[in-house]
């Protein structure tokens, strides 16, 4: 399994509903830029093929899969820092 850091998101049109407000999250890997569907990153997760972490306040916090209502999504574990880490980071190109 591998591990990359998450650096940035893209948000849905109507992102007003926090469990369904990620459409896409990105990063850099070895100089290359790099974007997941959620519904790619929340597979990856669950197929152990890739493990997404973003850095906060110098901690790296794991992000994971959730289930709100049925519905599958990505938020980061619970670090103590409010609010959700995953959807403050700046938008992907």
């Amino acid at each position: 399994m591998s591990t990359h850091q998450v650096t940035c998101i893209n948000k849905r049109g109507n992102h007003y509903d926090a469990h369904a407000r990620i459409s896409h999250i990105g990063g850099l890997s070895n100089g290359s830029r790099w974007k997941l569907s959620e519904d790619d990153a929340i597979k990856a997760i669950e197929d152990n093929k890739y493990q997404f972490y973003v850095s906060v306040n110098g901690r790296s916090v794991n992000v994971i899969v959730a289930r709100h209502e049925g519905r599958k999504y990505l938020k980061t574990e619970s670090d103590g820092y409010s609010p959700n880490n995953l959807l403050n980071l700046p938008e992907c190109p």
